[in-house]
């Protein structure tokens, strides 16, 4: 991926069809993504931890011969001179954190020893020395003592950094761990694109790689700035459920003109799933009044639109607990035996979007129209098994 020297030879490769006018923007296109190989072999902690530090060691050797050689300690050759895959590694639980324990105060004196050497600024910068810093925090934490000296103590699994976050090999600081279902790996992932009109040729129009962690649905947006900067965007694009919520429905639409094809989650609701009650497909929503009417008639009391940083705009509707309480089909809307029944919901334009695919994923014509999405997953097939497209030196 070094140096987008792919998507120059791709861009180059659909020049001529364009020419040609059998590629354009417009009509319609699927995607898919699928995992990426990392040029990492998945390390098991005490690999990590001894990588980093025998890493940073040969960066500064390389450096600062005359330093190291100054600070370094004398198990330090036997300990950090081959790479950890050829090592005989402890197989009881106490004697691998033992280890891990000696190797995180080896790299926490490598540290101390780097930020008052004489030539701190430099030896910092060395991309050997920052992982290992990273990593040290990652994997250790510190607590002083009543001497005032600082003890290391090795971080539980809990108490990781997220996985978007989380630093895996000091040969590739960019690849992260990602599972889905039965399977985990170390890798990227990689969004393909193609044309897929009826009796046209189907052409690859993008291919984009994305960090493992990242959903799809975030890389959704991604997938259609690449489009637009080749003016390849498609009319319609058919995605699976992984990239689609109601905000991307809605932004797909405005920021791109681009109607997105994929079914939608069902409605979730105790109600929904019992088959009876009142969900919120019963409920009449006023958007210029701010107001919900009830099956009952009853207008709401109270319309709250929440803006958060954190959490997804939407809107709480709540009713009168005064005639809530007194309703003879209290026990269709709401468990709370003596509370209103409040509802929550997205904003107009997003709920609205969101109302429309799932009326028409009821319907035959809908699916048909969909199954054109499943050949992307052959195309993909194609790519992993002719073209190496698993490797990550191959996009």
């Amino acid at each position: 991926m070094s140096g987008q020297k792919e998507q120059v030879l791709l861009d180059e490769l659909l020049t001529r069809p364009k020419q040609l006018q059998l590629l354009k923007a417009g009509g319609q296109q699927r995607t898919d993504s699928t995992h990426i190989l990392g040029a990492v072999r998945q390390l098991n902690r005490i690999e990590i931890v001894g990588e980093a530090l025998r890493q940073a060691l040969n960066e500064l050797s390389e450096f600062a011969p005359e330093w190291v050689k100054g600070i370094a300690k004398a198990e330090w050759f036997t300990r950090y001179g081959r790479r950890f895959e050829q090592m005989r590694l402890p197989k009881e639980q106490a004697k691998r954190e033992a280890l891990l324990e000696q190797m995180g105060a080896d790299g926490a004196f490598l540290l101390e020893a780097v930020r008052t050497a004489p030539d701190t600024l430099q030896l910092w910068e060395l991309p050997g020395v920052d992982f290992l810093r990273r990593m040290w925090i990652q994997q250790y934490w510190t607590e002083g003592k009543e001497d005032g000296r600082q003890h290391l103590h090795l971080r539980a699994d809990d108490n990781q950094p997220p996985g978007a976050q989380r630093l895996h090999s000091p040969y590739d600081e960019e690849v992260r761990y990602s599972a889905k279902r039965e399977m985990g790996w170390v890798e990227y992932k990689a969004q393909l694109s193609e044309t897929s009109e009826v009796d046209q040729i189907h052409l690859i129009t993008q291919v984009t790689a994305s960090m493992a962690t990242e959903a799809d649905m975030t890389a959704l947006k991604k997938v259609h700035c690449s489009l637009e900067q080749k003016d390849l965007l498609p009319d319609e694009h058919l995605l699976d459920a992984g990239y689609v919520d109601a905000a991307s429905l809605v932004s797909s639409k405005q920021d791109f003109g681009v109607t997105i094809c994929s079914p939608v989650r069902e409605k979730v609701s105790w109600q929904t799933k019992a088959a009876e009650g009142f969900d919120l497909a019963s409920f009449q929503i006023d958007w210029k009044k701010q107001r919900v009417i009830c099956p009952q008639g009853q207008s709401s009391a109270q319309w709250c639109e929440r803006h958060s940083e954190n959490r997804k705009p939407a809107i709480q509707v709540r009713f009168s607990t005064r005639i809530c309480r007194v309703c003879a089909e209290h026990i269709k809307c709401t468990r709370a035996k003596s509370g209103a029944r409040t509802i929550t919901f997205l904003p107009q334009d997003q709920y609205l979007a969101l109302q429309q695919v799932r009326k028409e994923q009821g319907t035959q014509a809908f699916w048909k129209k969909y199954a054109r999405r499943s050949g992307i997953e052959g195309t993909i097939s194609q790519a992993v098994r002719g073209y190496e497209l698993r490797n990550v030196s191959m996009i």
